[in-house]
């Protein structure tokens, strides 16, 4: 006898970088997903996000974003293009993503800090005037993420695989914003502490895919791994994966204003 396939929202994936998008969607609904968040990097990708939410209706949803990696290849013209972009789709997105800050030395080499927090702050005021979520990439610029977020009047907003410090989380629980976690929630040791420090009420799951995951044996992430995402949660808090799955999956939808799902089941 198979195991039950519990309804979840994988609530970040890149699909337009996934190998076999309709194979994969097959998958993710045969391991239980609902729904898929797909969020966009830069110009180009964000058309394909919408692409393929227009493809699978009900299933994919489209966010739209400018990545801090993707911003050394892109021009100030080609920023205000992707901007236009995303306030020209605004009415039929579920959220601005994936955007933020990354501090890591090799992306600084790339774009500096400044030009960072202004692009960032562009599309968080894209964000408050349109009412729509945000989903956060912080790798090592935690703090100064959360600041640009709660100063910019964003009230939805989820920190993607946060692996930060202790003082930040407080701060992006207190504001009521959420985290989420991924399949590195199995060996990743902050990641691991993050979530345990998080109430079920401020976390999502999420893939990250097609992301490489593992330490001993590396694999290459798809949606349908957000049970994986389930089952390391679930067992980080001593929780039936039944209760995690039910209490993330409406953070989720409501987060992301997903009613048509929530309506289906």
């Amino acid at each position: 006898m198979g195991t039950i396939a519990h309804m979840l929202v994988d609530s970040h994936v890149h699909l337009d970088e996934v190998d076999d998008v309709e194979g994969a969607l097959r998958q993710a609904r045969q391991a239980g997903a609902i729904a898929v968040i797909a969020v966009g990097q830069d110009h180009d990708s964000n058309l394909r996000v919408l692409e393929l939410a227009e493809k699978h209706v009900g299933f994919v949803y489209p966010a739209l974003g400018l990545h801090p990696w993707n911003l050394g290849d892109i021009d100030a013209a080609g920023v205000e293009r992707t901007l236009r972009l995303i306030e020209d789709s605004a009415p039929g997105i579920v959220g601005i993503g994936e955007v933020g800050l990354d501090y890591h030395k090799r992306v600084r080499a790339r774009t500096d800090k400044q030009r960072q927090s202004e692009v960032f702050k562009a599309l968080l005021e894209l964000a408050r005037r349109y009412d729509k979520p945000v989903s956060v990439h912080s790798r090592y610029a935690w703090k100064d993420s959360f600041d640009l977020v709660r100063e910019s009047g964003v009230r939805k907003a989820v920190f993607h695989w946060y692996t930060g410090s202790s003082n930040v989380l407080r701060e992006i629980i207190g504001e009521g914003y959420l985290i989420s976690a991924t399949p590195a929630a199995e060996y990743h040791d902050e990641h691991r502490w993050a979530i345990k420090e998080t109430s079920l009420e401020n976390l999502l799951l999420e893939t990250d895919a097609p992301v490489a995951y593992g330490r001993e044996t590396r694999y290459q992430s798809r949606p349908a791994d957000v049970a994986r995402s389930l089952a390391a949660v679930a067992s980080l808090k001593g929780l039936d994966e039944g209760v995690v799955a039910r209490q993330t999956t409406l953070n989720a939808m409501t987060l992301f204003d997903l009613s048509d799902v929530a309506a289906e089941h």
